[in-house]
């Protein structure tokens, strides 16, 4: 299993102790403090002197950065954040209603019913109207049928992309209210 870190190096991408092949490197120690530049070997030697390992952290700088950690432990720390920030994260879904020109009233209560309850749950909504047949005719007087329907889920929606024609289908996008 490989746990990715910001840049997208994996975490058992990064060079350890004697892995590490660069003349110089930027060194850092353990406290945070920069102690300057010095050849990978000098970098080992404090790093064994303070029994902890010598870590590439950033691979691409010139020189390379190396600091001076306990590689367990700063695994283990990558692990549980890289957990915790997959805990926080949501996924927003799209869900879509579907509606017809000729919708009476109490159906489209219906349809604006479910709507709210995606919206509220954090999700967007696509909302279509599609034509049929002859349908195709009378384009324009549908529009209001969507006008409608975002006016009855203003109070905790908002329209994210306006009623647009696309083929035999009229789509609007509504998302949560900020």
């Amino acid at each position: 299993m490989d746990i990715f870190f910001k840049e997208g190096i994996t975490i058992s991408d990064l060079m350890i102790n004697e892995q590490i092949r660069d003349r110089e490197v930027r060194l850092i120690g353990s406290n945070g403090e920069q102690l300057g530049i010095m050849s990978a070997r000098d970098a080992m030697k404090i790093a064994r002197e303070a029994e902890l390992d010598l870590v590439k952290i950033a691979p691409t700088a010139k020189p390379p950065v190396c600091k001076i950690i306990d590689y367990g432990k700063y695994k283990y720390e990558m692990a549980r954040k890289e957990k915790e920030a997959r805990k926080k994260q949501r996924i927003i879904e799209i869900k879509e209603v579907r509606l017809s020109p000729n919708i009476e009233e109490n159906d489209l209560n219906t349809k604006v019913g479910a709507a709210r309850k995606f919206i509220q749950k954090g999700d967007k909504v696509k909302v279509t109207l599609r034509f049929r047949g002859r349908e195709m005719a009378h384009v324009q007087h549908s529009k209001h049928i969507l006008d409608e329907f975002a006016e009855k889920v203003s109070d905790i929606a908002v329209v994210e992309r306006a009623p647009k024609l696309e083929g035999r289908q009229m789509m609007m996008f509504l998302a949560k209210r900020q």
